[in-house]
């Protein structure tokens, strides 16, 4: 792989990861239109790195704050102390717990599509058919759309409708933050929550997946080289602008209007096969 292409395929995972137009998606297509063939596992987990990073800075303090109230969990629960009451008291502790209760699903679906990653990751048609798709969810979320907090509203059953999206959204093509985000505003979350749990939820999901493809990288005795390392700084700054892009547009009302550049790529990756 040439540096040019580590970088742009950087730039693209960045981009694409947040924005609700498929990462896994656009990443096949770019390697397939750079005519890449072959395992590419460290750059692709290189990427999903970077992107991770992004994440880590926007919610830091989110993040620090239900890692705070977690370890104040286990820290009462061992000295003997009544901890029942935080799930209600605490938002941040609730917040831990949907998320794990999310993360379940997401880590059984994930774990069986896994199996077939080598033929999944590299049908052009199944990326169109997913984007597609992708734009359809978009659009039919865009009825559902609530500016009031219904925080108090979040079951323990919408986490793990969400976190079931999510597992699935392991497809290439089927956005991740746009599903999952559609997912929780057509649940009855309003914009606000619905992305935040979205990118929260990733988390745990994609160190998940790192850490399996780390165990791969270590059979096969792969390295890090100057193109995996450039492509993913690509991806950490592109990832971060993107993510700041959505949020604003989440919050404002008009997430929706990504549905037709999805159905337009979409339809562009079924031509593709037939061209």
């Amino acid at each position: 792989m040439e540096m040019y292409q580590g970088i742009i395929l950087g730039i693209l995972q960045g981009l694409t990861e947040f924005l609700p137009v498929s990462s896994s998606g656009h990443l096949v297509l770019g390697q397939i239109f750079f005519g890449i063939t072959g395992s590419q596992l460290i750059f692709d987990i290189s990427l999903h790195v970077g992107t991770l990073l992004a994440i880590l800075v926007v919610y830091f303090s989110d993040i620090a704050s239900i890692l705070a109230s977690v370890f104040g969990f286990f820290s009462k629960a061992l000295s003997g102390k009544p901890v029942n009451h935080l799930f209600t008291e605490d938002p941040h502790l609730r917040m831990a717990g949907l998320i794990l209760v999310g993360s379940v699903p997401t880590a059984v679906i994930g774990l069986f599509i896994k199996q077939y990653e080598a033929v999944l990751f590299s049908s052009a048609s199944l990326v169109g058919m997913m984007l597609i798709l992708t734009g359809i969810i978009l659009w039919v979320s865009r009825n559902y759309y609530t500016a009031e907090p219904v925080t108090a509203g979040f079951t323990i059953k919408k986490a793990v409708f969400i976190g079931t999206v999510q597992g699935l959204a392991v497809l290439p093509g089927l956005s991740r933050s746009g599903s999952t985000i559609s997912a929780g505003i057509i649940a009855g979350l309003d914009r606000h929550t619905s992305a935040r749990f979205s990118f929260l939820l990733s988390v745990p999901a994609v160190v998940g997946a790192e850490l399996l493809g780390l165990k791969d990288i270590m059979e096969q005795g792969l390295s890090i080289d100057l193109v995996t390392i450039c492509g993913t700084i690509a991806a950490f700054i592109s990832g971060l602008i993107a993510l700041k892009i959505l949020l604003r547009l989440v919050h404002a009302g008009r997430f929706h209007l990504f549905a037709p550049y999805c159905w337009l790529a979409g339809a562009a990756a079924l031509l593709s096969t037939v061209i």
